[in-house]
This record gives C-alpha cells, sequence and structure tokens, in this order.
C-alpha cells in the first residue's frame, strides 16, 4: 500500500461516515440541535466539508469546489460564500440548514476533487512544507492528517446525534 492509498481509504472512510450520519434523517432532524448552543447534524456535516474543501483547495493549488461548483449558491446560507464554520457563534450554527441530498451532494463533489489530488501524492509530496506560519512548519502529509481527523470527529459527533434523534423517535 503507497501513502497514497492509505489516504484514499482514509477519505473514503469519511464519505461513509458523513453518508451514514445523515442517513433516513428528514431537514428538521438535521438541523435539531439538543441544546441552544449545540451543533447541529447539518452544520457538523456542512463545516466538516467546507474545511476539507477549504484545505485541499489550497494545497493542490485550485478554486474550492463550494465555489467552482457552484454549492454557494445552492446552499443559499447568510454566511460569506468563503465562510467555513470556525468561530461561528450559535446564531451562525443555526443559518446552516440543508436537507440531506444537499449536504452529502456537496460532500461527493469534494470527495472526488480530494482523491483527484492525494492520489496521485508520492511520499516527497507529503514532506513538502506548505504552511510555515507553525512551529514546527506544516507539512503537507500533516495537513491532510489534520483534515481527516478533523472530519471524522466531526462525523462521530454527527452520527451520535443520529443515534440520539433515532432514538428519540
Amino acid at each position: 500500500m503507497t501513502s497514497a492509498d492509505l489516504l484514499v481509504d482514509a477519505f473514503n472512510r469519511v464519505q461513509e461516515a458523513v453518508h451514514d450520519a445523515v442517513g433516513g434523517l428528514d431537514d428538521d432532524q438535521l438541523a435539531h440541535r439538543v441544546d441552544p448552543d449545540a451543533n447541529s447534524i447539518a452544520w457538523l456535516i456542512w463545516h466538516l466539508t467546507r474545511v476539507q474543501d477549504d484545505h485541499i483547495a489550497d494545497a493542490a493549488e485550485t478554486e474550492q469546489v463550494w465555489l467552482a461548483q457552484g454549492w454557494a449558491d445552492r446552499f443559499g446560507l447568510q454566511l460569506d460564500e468563503e465562510d467555513t464554520g470556525f468561530g461561528h457563534t450559535s446564531e451562525q450554527v443555526a443559518l446552516v440548514r440543508a436537507p440531506a441530498e444537499l449536504l452529502t451532494g456537496y460532500h461527493d463533489a469534494v470527495h472526488e476533487h480530494t482523491l483527484r489530488f492525494v492520489g496521485e501524492l508520492s511520499d516527497q509530496d507529503l514532506d513538502q512544507v506548505i504552511d510555515t506560519r507553525w512551529s514546527p512548519p506544516v507539512t503537507l502529509g500533516v495537513r491532510l492528517v489534520s483534515v481527516i481527523a478533523d472530519d471524522l470527529q466531526h462525523s462521530g459527533q454527527a452520527a451520535l446525534l443520529n443515534g440520539v434523534l433515532n432514538r428519540a423517535g
């Protein structure tokens, strides 16, 4: 197995977790918040996908799928089109409402872009420093592992909420 194969497998697992987390839920359930300051499933899936899109586009030196493929317009959120959800207030979290088909459609488009990028990477590519603002500087490999970890944490949170909603009826 190559490093590229490993990355493809990890991002495939993220995609599967995203689909599982929204599966069988209606729009109100996806927007449900267990308390007034909690994140909803819709926000979690939107946010993890926006971060993946932002970070992969930056690393690949491409435009974000969010803008290039018109997903910002399809979502129609009352947020800046560059917004990824970092630092959102409770009020901003509440603005993210979307049906499962839109959430998974956007995620699948980002996933496809991600696989095209990571599937061609070599071990040497992963050692490339891409962000010198940190100490130590961040390599492409570290950034990709960070995206995967963030995606899996948020999709796990969404899966927990899905289970709570399904048990509650």
